[in-house]
């Protein structure tokens, strides 16, 4: 059976040329696009979706214009050995697949499809031969529509130099390319490192009486203390040398021996310090055995540029750790650090890193803004006296403490209505912050969503990847914003509140992403005693 303008044994050839071998994969192919083809109307300019990488690619781009260079053909491997062939403008085509069924009546095709029979055992010549014999019979074919989003070509966009590799790639790939994102699958050959690593002459230390010493020197005392006992270009006097002996110390590394060419620990953690800190964060002016710390300026959220923090330690022979994107940061507490590793680093690692960095800082620290806080407590056992209200002390506490205050609490029954008019009372107190306490959950009784949504809800997320804390709620109406409080706040001491009020307050604008990042370490371990934020949760 010919296979579109070819008989079975041309095919066969132009199959052998193109892939290296006549593939059965591929010869079964051709059956399948030319079936394929023939349900679309004559002069219908297509495109065309594989479902497998193995063999039959080769079969569209040898019986059509579309290839993966021209992006004409997409392979999606889904693990099917399928292909689908549609209109270019109007998506709607045919999609044809292998049938096991119809392939039971041809022994040898079915027992090489289904890996019925090792390789050195099967027949090959009966193989070709019930392929060209069977030809599309086994297989079916169907019409599909594509979906819009499956049809759009994605453009390469914006082309970035990499600053480690200094090769073009698509910017929206990151910071820096995937190959040096780790991606790349070769080794590359060993680069010469002569001249890559500094000479440095080590002196006596009694010949170094009056040298300046070229690095911090720790002083260990174990069990007891660990510090620098001697820093970078201090006069070493004769006092000195039975201090530096009794740390173990038989040779130093002075000033004078500094080499060129590279750039002192001190000397870049400085510069990589100064292009970190963004707004709000403040960092020592003084290294400390190469490393510089950072602290928060003002109480607020970090802010952490994640990407770029990666694409910095991806760099050789340099490091930066910090606390976690989104946390409190206290004012004067610190927040990160930054060194290089070795105590020479090479100027072209030291350019590279450099090269990350220029897109900006990596650390900021928004600052928390005083809110004026209603609280509207719901439920109708609390407005009805027949059990205390103890979810408005834990409100006012945890804002106070945040530096904002409560302007006014209301409690109202588990009625829409009243619900929505409570909140109108509590902005019409100032209230640029409402907090909202149970009612949240799935019981049919509760409705403070439904008041909530009568009042005016808008950009309602409603749960979150946070045990304690998933039905919480976050949204705004008018200027307000407004937060959801699950009754699990009464019973645990840290829930999904602590890890969103500040974010809240410092004017975070969240949204469903930002929430399903936070299920990594969004699961309290609910210890007898709690020690948040001391602790892993939400981090």
């Amino acid at each position: 059976m010919d296979i579109g303008p070819y008989s079975f044994q041309e095919f066969k050839d132009k199959a052998a040329a193109f892939h290296g071998y006549p593939a059965p994969g591929l010869l079964i192919g051709g059956y399948m696009v030319e079936l394929a083809r023939r349900g679309l109307p004559e002069g219908t300019l297509f495109e065309a979706v594989v479902e497998t990488p193995k063999c039959l690619p080769d079969a569209v781009q040898i019986l059509t214009p579309c290839t993966v260079g021209n992006g004409w053909m997409r392979v999606l491997n889904l693990g099917r050995y399928a292909v689908a062939l549609y209109d270019k403008h109007t998506g709607a085509g045919f999609r044809v697949w292998l049938d096991v069924d119809k392939m039971a009546a041809y022994g040898e095709i079915s027992s090489w499809f289904l890996k019925l029979k090792k390789k050195a055992d099967q027949d090959t010549d009966r193989l070709f031969a019930e392929i060209e014999a069977a030809g599309e019979s086994i297989c079916s074919i169907a019409p599909v529509q594509m979906i819009d989003r499956a049809r759009k070509h994605k453009g390469m966009g914006r082309v970035a130099l990499c600053p480690i590799c200094t090769e073009p790639y698509p910017a929206p790939d990151g910071a820096i390319c995937r190959g040096c994102q780790g991606e790349a699958p070769y080794l590359c050959a060993p680069v010469a490192t002569s001249g890559t690593e500094p000479i440095l002459a080590a002196v006596p230390v009694d010949q170094a009486v009056g040298g300046k010493a070229l690095h911090d020197m720790t002083r260990i005392v174990p069990g007891e203390s660990k510090g620098v006992e001697f820093r970078a270009g201090q006069t070493l006097t004769g006092g000195d040398v039975c201090r530096l002996q009794h740390m173990g110390r038989q040779h130093v590394y002075l000033e004078q021996d500094a080499p060129g060419g590279f750039v002192h620990e001190n000397e870049a953690a400085l510069a990589f310090a100064a292009l970190m800190a963004g707004d709000n964060v403040l960092f020592d002016d003084a290294p400390r055995e190469g490393k510089i710390n950072f602290r928060a300026a003002v109480t607020g959220v970090l802010d952490l540029d994640r990407e770029r923090l990666e694409a910095f330690n991806l760099v050789p022979d340099v490091m930066a750790a910090s606390r976690h994107h989104g946390v409190l940061a206290e004012a004067g507490k610190g927040l990160a650090g930054v060194r290089a590793i070795p105590l020479y680093l090479s100027a072209e690692n030291f350019r590279k890193a450099q090269a990350v960095l220029a897109g900006g800082p990596l650390f900021r620290v928004i600052p928390l803004k005083p809110a004026k806080v209603g609280v509207l407590v719901t439920g109708s056992e609390v407005f009805q006296g027949l059990i205390e209200d103890k979810f408005a002390p834990i409100i006012r506490e945890k804002v106070e403490r945040l530096g904002s205050s409560v302007v006014a609490e209301v409690i109202v029954p588990d009625d829409a209505g009243r619900i929505a008019s409570a909140v109108g009372e509590l902005l019409g107190h100032g209230a640029d912050l409402i907090i909202t306490t149970a009612g949240l959950s799935v019981d049919p009784d509760d409705v403070t969503r439904k008041g909530l949504v009568a009042a005016g809800l808008s950009d309602m997320l409603y749960g979150a990847p946070l045990l304690p804390g998933a039905m919480t709620l976050l949204g705004r109406i008018g200027q307000a914003r407004v937060m959801g409080v699950p009754a699990c706040a009464l019973f645990h001491k840290a829930t999904s509140l602590d890890i969103l009020l500040p974010r809240v307050l410092a004017g975070v604008e969240l949204t469903r992403r930002d929430l399903a990042r936070m299920a990594e370490g969004g699961f309290c371990l609910n210890c007898r005693s709690c020690t948040y934020p001391k602790c892993p949760f939400g981090k």
